[in-house]
């Protein structure tokens, strides 16, 4: 019977397969509105928000004395089995250490002069306020300088770009690049929709927008793991306009992918050893994506605990720094997040999400990719003639697939002993690595 089930689903893979490219590149609508219906109507507010303004944050004395309220008085947490470490999820013997951290020794004026250290603005697109990072470097004469739009995704924030940006905006053999980092819509200080079907397609108009607004029709594009699949879904809608797609997951959902992934876990239930199988691979990521069926369809449930409770929220995001970035991480007593972060970044990453109290909208992102209408475009099938260069995290949980069938046109590959939250982990290595693909990018449309 198993073997039976192997076949028939290897059968229909190769179906999926073979009609990827019949697909043509649907048509969305590029003015969407996502914001509130009584803004639409308020021609001279709308109007004002749709200037580019600038932007900061604030964190007053009583967003601190209520956070450090809900830090301190909590309910007693659930003590850790003996000996398990990470492997239930962030060990509650470890929750009190960073609780009293961040309530009596994490400085909140520090916090807010990292977090407005970059130029930020804000201006609306389709009816949400969408919160970016710009800047534009002062280069020498000689000196080219291209638009970059730079992705992130769940759990980060703009945060994760912090120690990146000084490298990409410093020339580098005669290239620079105008950075613009935005926050996506429903995460940190952007605006989230106020209806359902925001995913990554309409998300990939957003910024298809907003870049049209900065002036920029033509420019690159760098994601990560929710900012890798809108960056594929930019590559795909509007092929003419990007320049190349340098990203740190290329992994796709399609018809023939899901197959595989039901197939793997299939086999891993059973047991089933086949010489080109890593059953324990497959087995961790089991595992480790429970949270992804959880936010995929009941994002507002879990996002009220998570909302309401400083901690809750802090163990529910520190714990995938740990296991996303190192496997082993689950077999250590703090879940070894000190060995590759401090505790001021991850800190100040945790902020993002509280103080903007985006963790529901956030997670909707999740809903809005799995849903049907999301598949029926069919975008992840369609091939795409934009330049591509990969980095593969050696620690990564997610495989990153080199997919020639969406990406025909790969420049190069780049092999990083990192894990999935690249841009903290070592921001240098991929800063130069942006700069090597697009220089390669170049050289590839010249010939």
């Amino acid at each position: 019977m198993a073997k039976f089930f192997i076949t028939w689903c290897l059968a229909i893979a190769s179906v999926a397969t073979g009609v990827a490219g019949a697909r043509s590149v649907p048509k969305l609508d590029q003015n969407e509105w996502w914001g509130p219906p009584e803004l639409m109507m308020n021609t001279e507010e709308l109007q004002q928000r749709k200037c580019i303004r600038p932007w900061s944050l604030t964190i007053s004395q009583d967003e601190i004395d209520y956070l450090r309220w809900r830090l301190l008085d909590h309910h007693s947490f659930a003590p850790a089995l003996e000996d398990s470490n990470f492997e239930y999820g962030f060990n509650p013997d470890q929750l009190d250490d960073w609780a009293q951290y961040w309530a009596n020794e994490y400085n909140f004026t520090r916090a807010e002069q990292v977090l407005n250290q970059y130029p930020q603005y804000k201006v609306n697109v389709q009816g949400l306020d969408i919160h970016f990072i710009w800047i534009k470097p002062e280069v020498p004469k000689g000196v080219k300088t291209v638009p970059l739009l730079m992705l992130h995704g769940w759990p980060s924030s703009v945060r994760a770009y912090h120690d990146s940006i000084p490298i990409l905006t410093t020339p580098n053999k005669g290239l620079a690049f105008e950075v613009i980092i935005p926050s996506l819509p429903g995460f940190g200080f952007s605006d989230a929709a106020v209806r359902p079907g925001l995913g990554p397609a309409q998300m990939a108009v957003v910024f298809k927008n907003l870049m049209k607004t900065l002036g920029h029709k033509k420019f690159y594009v760098q994601g990560e793991d929710w900012g890798a699949v809108i960056g594929r879904q930019l590559a795909t809608l509007y092929q003419n306009d990007i320049l190349g797609f340098h990203s740190t997951q290329l992994s796709i959902l399609s018809n023939c992918e899901e197959i595989k992934t039901f197939l793997a876990g299939y086999i891993a239930i059973l047991q089933v050893e086949l010489q080109q199988f890593n059953r324990t691979a497959t087995t961790e990521l089991l595992e480790e994506t429970g949270f992804m069926h959880l936010q995929a369809t009941k994002p507002d449930s879990v996002g009220v605990g998570l909302s309401d409770s400083p901690i809750g929220l802090c163990a529910w995001m520190l714990e995938k720094f740990s296991t996303w970035t190192r496997r082993d991480n689950r077999l250590l007593v703090d879940g070894g997040l000190l060995n590759h972060f401090t505790r001021d970044q991850l800190l100040d990453n945790v902020m993002v999400y509280w103080l903007s109290n985006s963790m529901t909208s956030a997670m909707r992102i999740y809903a809005e990719y799995f849903s049907n209408a999301q598949r029926a475009l069919g975008i992840e099938q369609i091939p795409t003639k934009v330049p591509v260069w990969n980095i593969r995290p050696i620690h990564e949980l997610l495989p990153s697939a080199q997919n020639e069938i969406k990406f025909p046109n790969f420049v190069g590959t780049t092999i990083l002993d990192a894990g999935h939250f690249v841009f903290f982990e070592q921001p240098e290595a991929v800063a130069k690595d942006i700069f090597k693909a697009v220089k390669a990018f170049r050289s590839y449309r010249k010939w």
